[in-house]
């Protein structure tokens, strides 16, 4: 592959969905979703040339407008990057598929469907440019969109208690936002450059930086609701529409926990301590018991699935306090390709997972007419390929072989033991069971009989195929690892340690 074509490939995954938000926007409304599909697919194209380009080049950085750092602004594609592209254009082509029918059948006026679509492409422009990018402050840019439209497609449906939400959220994410915006600013008082691998090279662990460095990991927390930080989550996502709610969930709260592990590993680390890193994985393990714990309390099957999002987010922040004290002891310990493969994988099978399970709740609700689990009575019996969704989506979410949830669990523990740390275990293992006890209570739900017959509003088939499809992508993940791991591996943080741990192969 001729170089110079690699290097327009993250400016590509940018521009191409802002094109599209763009095009969408200005056609008429009856037009909009047939507009919003092929943009989609081209976006999810230049997701993959990217990645190709990155497997076979390398890492690849694009000078915007031929200006470098520090004057101008760069984009950086490594593995890690890439791999989150990817995520995001395989979960966002098939919401897409998802939504055009679901809003087609939901009928929602007040401009809900027509305005799906822009903000819909811009918040996908948004998540792309900040896997992307290599700018402190373009970063904070990247956030603030994405948390706009964020809110914006959150209160589409404009039914009380999803306005409410919907505010909560707002504040939520400016709060968060002003404390990243507030860091940015020290350091660049500090260093006088952005440019992350120019901070990188330049910061200290001076007081100042300290303080800039908590403060971005503060605001970057409130973000990605971790426990106790996630008293906006469990309503926006569950008030929200399903196309939304899975967008929310499997991909706008990974964007946020990337740039907290971007900026921990890459940027910060003379800043990182031990103290800081087990702190993470003490709120990681509390969001991973109070979530589970209070998914498995909801009678809603909507705020079960969001209070199971705040309960998988703490596992991903496991793999702080890991890879901090590999840090520390030793630049080759053997476990840290383990905790690297095991965090990274977890966002993965969760993101395919959770976008699952909200899809296929979407289906029940539109069904049904309600999102009450006691209502779901018999419904493997008529609508059995939604109710297959589910189940592989729960089979990953407790971690069973083989799933990606599986993979990550197991190289979490691994991680785990070889470290010393011993404690986190008690941990993985508690949410995986209390996550298998609301997954099989609502899979018992559907397969015990109806008390009376249930007239079921008919769903398309599309809607029924879609959350199959990323079901079975949260158990494939597991099933090819091999290509994962090659892709993450490209400009991976701890070369050393992944030729020790075998590429962090289970």
């Amino acid at each position: 592959m001729n170089g110079e074509l690699t290097t327009l490939f993250p400016a590509l995954t940018v521009i191409t969905p802002i094109t599209g938000a763009v095009v969408v926007f200005l056609l008429p409304a009856r037009l909009r979703a047939r507009a919003g599909l092929p943009a989609a697919g081209f976006t999810v194209a230049a997701a993959i040339l990217l990645a190709w380009g990155v497997v076979t080049e390398g890492a690849v950085r694009h000078e915007l407008g031929g200006w470098g750092a520090p004057l101008g602004i760069d984009l950086h594609a490594d593995g890690l990057s890439s791999v989150f592209v990817l995520m995001t254009a395989a979960i966002g082509l098939l919401v897409s598929f998802y939504a055009k029918p679901f809003f087609a059948l939901a009928g929602e006026k007040g401009g809900a469907s027509e305005l799906f679509w822009p903000l819909w492409l811009f918040l996908w422009a948004s998540l792309n440019g900040l896997f992307l990018s290599s700018d402190l402050f373009n970063l904070y840019v990247t956030i603030e969109v994405m948390g706009l439209a964020a809110v914006a497609l959150a209160v589409l449906s404009g039914r009380p208690p999803a306005l409410v939400a919907g505010l909560r959220y707002l504040l939520a994410a400016l709060g968060g936002s002003m404390a990243y915006l507030m860091g940015v600013a020290l350091v660049y008082g500090e260093v006088s450059t952005l440019d992350l691998g120019l901070v990188s090279e330049a910061v200290e662990g001076s007081p100042a930086i300290r303080v800039a460095f908590g403060l971005m990991i503060a605001g970057l927390l409130v973000k990605t609701a971790v426990f106790p930080l996630h008293f906006w989550l469990p309503a926006a996502h569950s008030s929200a529409q399903a196309p939304v709610s899975a967008i929310l969930s499997a991909l706008v709260v990974k964007a946020s926990f990337y740039l907290i592990l971007r900026l921990w590993v890459d940027v910060f680390d003379v800043a990182v301590t031990v103290a800081a890193g087990q702190a993470l994985g003490v709120l990681g393990s509390a969001a991973v018991i109070w979530g589970s714990y209070q998914a498995l309390r909801q009678r809603r099957l909507k705020l079960m699935v969001a209070h199971s999002t705040v309960g998988q987010i703490g596992y991903m922040f496991l793999l702080f306090p890991l890879i901090t004290i590999g840090y520390r002891e030793a630049a080759d310990a053997p476990w840290l390709a383990h905790a690297w493969t095991g965090g990274i994988y977890q966002a993965l099978a969760h993101g395919f997972a959770k976008a699952s399970m909200f899809l296929a709740v979407g289906v029940f609700v539109l069904a049904v007419g309600n999102d009450d689990r006691r209502s779901i009575g018999d419904l493997v019996a008529r609508l059995p390929m939604t109710t297959f969704a589910l189940a592989l989506a729960g089979i990953s979410l407790i971690g069973l072989p083989p799933s990606g949830g599986f993979v990550a669990k197991w190289m979490l523990l691994k991680a785990t033991f070889s470290s010393g740390q011993w404690w986190w275990a008690p941990v993985i293992l508690t949410g995986s069971f209390l996550t298998a006890g609301y997954v099989f209570m609502v899979l018992r739900q559907a397969f015990a009989p109806a008390g009376k017959p249930i007239e079921l509003n008919p769903v398309p088939r599309t809607m029924e195929v879609t959350a199959l499809l990323l079901g079975a992508t949260a158990i494939l993940i597991g099933l090819r690892a091999e290509e994962v791991l090659i892709l993450l591996d490209v400009g991976a943080p701890f070369d050393e340690a992944v030729e020790a741990g075998e590429g962090g192969e289970p």
